[in-house]
């Protein structure tokens, strides 16, 4: 499917775009959940089965990390909305420190030794260049939301978490493709996770944002993102940043971008709302699927750093 052409006039509106941009974050919080839950990131026994987009799914049930998750979004989507995001990605890390049940077993081959503590072995990857900033940034979304909020107390709404109140009749958005391709792309981002091999216990993640051309670095008291390391920096930057601190201007691109192996997951198209998502999984863990294989006599007998 192709991405909607830039430079054109949008027909979208206000209301719309305020939907669109709340139905985005409704979904990413729904995807973290169900990352973590079939990485094995967090025990499967602390998630309940509930249902998004008429879809069984998982969610995490214990109070802080489902808080964390909901401030992590409500913080991607304030960098949306003012425009300054190209990407989102769900990064899953090594553990960084080694795992109890292992440290134990003289068996196994020790973490540490295979890959450095933190390393990246995967990345959730979202697209989000496409879509339009609001006027007036984070801010003015806020708001906005508190208007509508107030309306919909006084207003028949339309059923929906976080949605203004538009109705089919006085939008162009079509909603039940809205609803489809978001519950296309959740079953294909199942069924991808579930065809990987086991993380090694322990493994932490985090959310981070890749910035746009124009992007504006989110600098700010409180402090809610942190730059990432050198190693997952996209070429390009800010030329006048300290070299040596790995967070300004970089000639190539981070190690850890792109990973050793891309797999597409889905092009999510419906109206003006437009993303691709895929995952990408890291150099580190091909070297560690190669570590256990040849622990348990398995494999090949050489390895080669992959290019």
């Amino acid at each position: 499917m192709p991405p909607p052409v830039l430079g054109q006039p949008t027909t979208t509106t206000v209301d719309e775009a305020h939907v669109l941009l709340s139905s985005f974050n409704s979904f990413l919080t729904v995807a973290i959940h169900s990352i973590l839950y079939y990485r094995n990131i967090y025990p499967q026994e602390t998630f309940l089965t509930t249902r998004a987009y008429n879809l069984p799914v998982h969610q995490n049930r214990h109070p802080k990390v489902c808080s964390w998750i909901n401030d992590a979004v409500s913080a991607v989507g304030e960098q949306i909305v003012s425009g300054n995001v190209a990407r989102v990605a769900v990064v899953i890390h090594s553990p960084l420190r080694e795992p109890p049940s292992q440290s134990q077993s003289q068996s196994d081959t020790p973490l540490s030794s295979t890959v450095p503590p933190g390393s990246v072995l995967e990345r959730w990857s979202f697209d989000v260049s496409h879509f339009p900033s609001w006027p007036g940034g984070a801010k003015a979304f806020k708001t906005f939301e508190r208007v509508i909020r107030n309306e919909a107390k006084r207003e028949e709404t339309r059923d929906r978490p976080g949605s203004a109140f538009i109705t089919s009749s006085s939008s162009g958005v079509k909603w039940p493709d809205v609803d489809e391709q978001l519950r296309g792309a959740l079953r294909r981002m199942t069924s991808a996770a579930e065809k990987l091999d086991a993380l090694p216990e322990g493994c932490t993640f985090t959310v981070a944002v890749e910035l746009g051309d124009e992007g504006v670095a989110p600098i700010g008291y409180p402090q809610a993102w942190i730059p990432s390391e050198p190693n997952l920096q996209p070429a390009g930057g800010n030329t006048d940043a300290d070299e040596e601190s790995g967070y300004g201007n970089a000639a190539r691109q981070g190690k850890d971008l792109g990973g050793a192996r891309t797999t597409p997951i889905r092009s999510v198209g419906a109206g003006p709302l437009y993303f691709e998502c895929w995952l990408e999984e890291g150099k580190a863990k091909e070297v560690l699927a190669f570590s256990q294989a040849k622990a348990k006599g398995k494999g090949k007998t050489t390895y080669e750093d992959p290019p």
